[in-house]
C-alpha cells in the first residue's frame, strides 16, 4: 500500500499492529509469562533469609573457590544453604563439587531440582544442564538474563538460610541481572593484593555503589604462601592491598586468605577444602572470614 504521507503510513502501521490478532495474542502471552516468572521469583526469594553475592571486577582472583568454600562452610555450620553459579561462559562450580549428573525436574511442581551435595547444601549451575561439558555457551545478554531469572524462579530451592551467588568477573549482564532480580543481595568483593587486581576491584566497588547494593566487605585472596620445604613466607601478589582499599573506600575488611596448594587439589578432586576435617592456615583464615560475615548478618 502506498501512503500519501509519513503520518498516514505511521497511523496505518499502528492500526495494523493493534488489530492483528496473532500479534496481540503473542504480546499477551509474553506479558503473562513475565508476570508468572516474577511471581515465582518473589515466592522463592521470600523463602531465602540471606543472599550473598560474590563478585569481582577481575578474573582469576578465586571467586568460585571462595563461593564454593563459603557455601560449604555455612552448610557445615548447620545452615540450609544454596549455591547458584551464574557464570555462563566459564562455570567452575560443577567441577568443584564433582557434579556429573544432569539436574532433574520435580514431578509435582515441574521446577528444576538443585543437586543435593549434602544434607544442608544444594547447588545449581548451567554446567549441570549440558550433555557435553566441553561445549561453548555462546549467548548474548537476553539469553543470560533469562537463565539467571530462571535459576531464581524456576528452581525448587525451598527454605534456605543462605543463597550464595557466584558471578563471572566484570560489571556486565550477569552481575546487573542478579542485582535487579535479587535486590536485597549483599555483596562480597574478592581481590588479590596486587595493584592490577585492586584497580579492577575499585570498579566493582563503584558498581555496588551505583546500583545501591549493600556490601559486606572486601576479601583478600591468595595473600601469601608458606613454602612447604623451608617454611619461608612468600608474598606472591604483594600484601595488604585489600585492607588498604577497604579502609580507603570505607568498607569492611573481611580478612586475608593465604594461598594453599590444597585448594587447587580440592577443587580438582571435587571436594572444597572447607569440607575437610584437617586444620591449617587456610581453614583458620577462612573460618574467621565467615565469622565476620555472620556477625554482620546475624549480629
Amino acid at each position: 500500500m502506498i501512503h500519501k504521507s509519513v503520518d498516514q503510513a505511521q497511523k496505518s502501521s499502528s492500526c495494523s499492529q493493534q488489530s492483528c490478532p496473532s500479534q496481540q495474542k503473542a504480546q499477551n502471552d509474553a506479558a503473562s509469562q513475565q508476570r508468572e516468572m516474577e511471581a515465582m521469583i518473589k515466592s522463592n526469594l521470600g523463602k531465602i533469609k540471606h543472599k550473598i553475592f560474590v563478585l569481582s571486577g577481575k578474573g582469576g582472583v578465586g571467586k568460585s573457590s571462595v563461593s564454593a568454600n563459603l557455601a560449604a562452610t555455612l552448610a557445615k555450620k548447620g545452615y540450609k544453604t544454596g549455591l547458584m553459579d551464574v557464570d555462563v561462559h566459564g562455570p567452575s562450580i560443577a567441577q568443584m563439587f564433582d557434579m556429573k549428573e544432569l539436574l532433574d525436574i520435580d514431578p509435582d511442581s515441574k521446577l528444576l531440582l538443585p543437586q543435593q551435595i549434602n544434607e544442608n547444601l544444594k547447588v545449581v549451575t548451567v554446567q549441570a544442564l549440558m550433555q557435553d561439558k566441553d561445549q561453548a555457551i555462546i549467548w548474548r545478554g537476553p539469553a543470560k538474563t533469562g537463565m539467571i531469572k530462571q535459576f531464581v524462579g524456576s528452581v525448587l530451592w525451598g527454605n534456605l538460610d543462605f543463597l550464595v551467588i557466584d558471578a563471572p568477573p566484570g560489571t556486565g549482564d550477569e552481575p546487573l541481572t542478579v542485582v535487579q532480580t535479587i535486590p536485597d543481595a549483599k555483596g562480597i568483593i574478592v581481590t588479590t593484593p596486587q595493584e592490577v587486581a585492586l584497580a579492577d576491584i575499585r570498579k566493582s566497588i563503584s558498581f555496588c555503589k551505583t546500583v545501591k547494593m549493600e556490601t559486606l566487605g572486601i576479601l583478600e585472596n591468595m595473600a601469601g604462601f608458606t613454602c612447604p620445604h623451608c617454611n619461608q613466607h612468600i608474598d606472591l601478589f604483594k600484601s595488604g592491598g585489600g585492607e588498604k582499599t577497604a579502609n580507603a573506600q570505607g568498607l569492611n575488611f573481611l580478612g586475608s586468605i593465604p594461598f594453599d596448594t590444597r585448594v587447587v587439589e580440592s577443587g580438582d578432586d571435587g571436594v572444597p577444602i572447607m569440607m575437610y576435617e584437617a586444620d591449617g592456615p587456610f581453614k583458620q583464615a577462612f573460618t574467621k572470614v565467615v565469622d565476620n560475615i555472620l556477625k554482620q548478618l546475624e549480629g
